[in-house]
């Protein structure tokens, strides 16, 4: 006897499954108020209602109660009358508690068509203003509007504490072309928590996402997305932002403290916890504006999810870390920061992204912001994934996000992490496990022409700011304009400057002299690119010590090896860029868990090494000649680069009045250079700006006493020369009186 076939269900029913199982593909052709046959009927999800009632929304009658067809929580029924009109649904969750709603779905598309199509072309430079979680006004309604991108997914819903985290509640408008999903959610306000809930197209339920275009951000090790309302902040810094071009231009000088926010100073009395954004603000602000900086660096602020990467594995590139405090906590950081006249970099991670499974990793189920080849897509290193930049909703996205740091919290620059990586295909692989570009090169065409055109958006809608490359290799013209083949950016990190210097000063002394060329070289190509000297956050991690425990001989030795080395570098053409900590000797490596040893300050040779930074920093701004031309050949002539027996370097460093100079003399040394004479560009008396051997650094005190007199003796091909009295491992800043 054969068996009796299943009834066929019907179009109805088949679309009452799609909703109940979070797997419709148009729920606004279904849910909501709508005519069927002549007759006004509603629909809709709500899994944790008993009943469900209609409310005119004009009279606040209730109009009908809706049947629940099914016992997930669909309720169908009509509402009479003969066309659509204004309502409300009144939920009956039982035990007395009710609420009334708007309807998610009686509201029109989030997004326009314009911006649909900029997006998909990549061109949509403030895409931020319309991605994301927005709180907003619709027909009179405020609530949140949601759009993401996913354009492979099969199902996408909003889910959050406001539905129980219940992927069935709030499904999403796909707006086919560029495949955003869209949804506004009315009565939704700022602090709500949400991810999106992601069905990939073979069905798959994907790890819930936090939104890669979220403001903010729960506290790790938390992951979800919180809605925040960029609303208009009340900034005060106009004077600042009018200014703050002329504090990035290649004349002016550029001192920059790097700056871990959660590590710098910590709370002892309250277990030790970091200091908020609005404590740092106070702190960190008055403690560099005492020491002369003019610019701070942050490690990178974006969300992130480990704090071991410290910050170099981003979540949520568009929320500042909410460990520290809110946007508008690190907003009122930006402006105490402007207050005191310093400008604030931000490093800008734009290589790649972990691996996490709320973040951006297979985030429809398909490789979308990555390459699916990990050849091209996995970055061996560090187990991350690369940027996809071929595509233009990635580039958009990450232009986007580069002006929204710029456009929301008047930051002043973006140092570019990790470019060297971007710009060439076989970085730190094997031979066979990379692929060629189209050329049959190992240059990454998509990263580059990316770069450039980050730099001219930047620029353009940002005169004022500033965009720094961490470049590690020979790749030419970093720094020099798009419009002249160059990458655009402002500055570069001289990397080998870095190593080649550390490595000396890490020899013995009586050896100096066979490694001379160490501290000579860079000169060979410190024009070559508009350079920043470095002293990073790198060079005191994995091993390596801190700066201070990289300088050679006994501890009295150390500390004067440190106080030459710093002067070396504050003479030399370049801006500056200090790690925090190495200011005054921090003896530890970095413990990104803990505090800077600020207690050092009570030893007085460490508390010598603060105040020969503060001088070095003093001078380095006051005096032009060490900064006006830190990137032009002409600003710097040596006098004597060639006297490595001695290990002995002497320089001249100019200003744009070439009438300006100074003379850095270094005796890298324990020994006392009696009698040693250096060629001088001109008569009369040179005053002593910076000795570094001066007793109020923790220094022996030898040297010239305030200064010394020319003599028409003409020496080193120059017509004049002094006689010197040069002090053990130490470096002497000199200055001609102007008559």
């Amino acid at each position: 006897m054969a068996k009796p076939s299943k009834k066929t269900k019907s179009a109805f029913d088949l679309q009452v499954d799609a909703v109940v199982n979070a797997d419709h593909d148009d729920p606004f052709a279904f849910l909501g108020m709508r005519q069927d046959n002549g007759v006004v009927v509603v629909r809709t999800m709500q899994p944790r209602a008993a009943k469900v009632s209609v409310v005119d929304a004009v009279t606040g009658v209730v109009v009908a109660e809706l049947p629940r067809l099914r016992e997930q929580g669909f309720f169908c029924g009509p509402v009479g009358g003969k066309a659509p009109f204004a309502y409300r649904l009144l939920l009956d969750y039982g035990n007395g508690v009710s609420e009334q709603i708007e309807d998610p779905y009686r509201f029109p598309p989030v997004l326009g068509d314009l911006d649909l199509h900029l997006f998909g072309e990549g061109s949509h430079l403030h895409l931020y203003r319309h991605m994301g979680a927005h709180v907003k006004t619709i027909d009179g309604v405020v609530g949140v509007s949601f759009a993401v991108w996913a354009p492979n997914a099969r199902h996408v819903s909003v889910v959050g504490d406001f539905n129980h985290w219940d992927g069935r509640v709030h499904s999403m408008r796909v707006r086919h072309g560029v495949g955003v999903w869209e949804l506004f959610i009315p009565g939704l306000g700022e602090g709500a928590l949400y991810k999106y809930e992601i069905k990939a197209a073979d069905g798959r339920l994907l790890p819930q996402k936090c939104d890669p275009y979220g403001f903010s951000a729960e506290i790790p090790p938390l992951t979800a997305s919180v809605v925040y309302d960029l609303k208009d902040y009340a900034w005060n810094d106009a004077k600042w932002m009018e200014r703050r071009q002329s504090t990035v231009a290649r004349e002016a000088p550029m001192s920059i403290y790097e700056v871990h926010l959660g590590s710098w100073k910590r709370v002892p009395d309250e277990a030790n916890r970091s200091m908020s954004y609005r404590e740092l603000a106070e702190d960190l602000g008055a403690y560099v504006k005492d020491m002369g900086f003019t610019h701070i660096e942050l490690l990178p602020v974006h969300e992130h999810p480990f704090t071991g990467s410290w910050g170099y594995q981003p979540i949520g590139l568009y929320a500042p870390t909410s460990r520290f405090g809110s946007p508008d906590d690190f907003r009122w950081f930006v402006q105490r920061m402007h207050d005191q006249g310093i400008g604030v970099i931000i490093d800008w991670v734009a290589g790649h992204f972990p691996t996490d499974e709320h973040g951006l990793a297979q985030f429809d189920g398909t490789c979308l912001y990555e390459h699916a080849d990990p050849r091209q897509g996995l970055h061996r290193d560090w187990n991350t994934l690369i940027f996809n930049y071929g595509r233009n909703e990635v580039t958009n996205y990450l232009y986007s996000n580069a002006l929204f740091w710029l456009d929301e919290y008047h930051v002043d620059g973006l140092r570019v992490d990790a470019v060297a990586s971007m710009l060439y295909l076989d970085y730190s692989r094997e031979a066979g496990d990379w692929i060629p570009n189209r050329y049959g090169g190992n240059e990454n065409l998509e990263a580059i022409a990316f770069l450039r055109r980050m730099n001219e958006v930047v620029y353009g809608e940002h005169p004022g700011a500033v965009t720094i490359a961490e470049e590690s290799t020979a790749w030419p013209m970093v720094s020099r304009p798009v419009h002249l083949g160059g990458l655009g950016f402002g500055y570069k990190w001289n990397m080998g400057w870095m190593h080649d210097t550390l490595r000396y000063m890490s020899k013995d002394p009586i050896h100096r002299r066979y490694h001379h060329d160490d501290l000579t070289f860079g000169l060979l190509y410190a024009f070559h690119e508009n350079f920043v000297l470095p002293i990073s956050h790198d060079e005191v991690v994995h091993g390596k010590g801190s700066v201070f425990g990289r300088m050679t001989g006994d501890r009295w030795q150390k500390f004067a090896n440190l106080r030459a080395y710093y002067a070396f570098m504050f003479s030399h053409p370049g801006k500056k860029l200090l790690f925090m900590g190495s200011e005054f000797g921090q003896e530890n490596e970095w413990n990104v868990d803990g505090s800077l040893d600020w207690h050092l300050l009570d030893d007085p040779m460490h508390e010598g090494v603060r105040r020969c930074m503060s001088d070095l920093n003093a001078v380095y701004r006051d005096l032009a000649p060490l900064h006006q031309l830190d990137c032009d050949g002409h600003g710097f002539a040596w006098i004597d680069c060639n006297d490595r027996d001695n290990s002995v370097l002497s320089w001249q460093r100019k200003a744009i009045d070439p009438d300006d100079v100074t003379v850095t003399v270094i005796n890298l040394t324990p020994v006392v250079r009696e009698a040693y004479r250096l060629g001088v560009p001109r008569a009369g008396w040179y005053r002593e700006i910076i000795n570094t051997d001066s007793a109020y650094y923790g220094g022996s005190d030898v040297g010239l006493g305030g200064g010394v007199m020319a003599e028409a003796v003409p020496w080193h091909g120059l017509p004049y020369s002094v006689p010197l009295r040069l002090p053990p491992l130490a470096a002497l800043i000199l200055q001609p009186e102007r008559g």
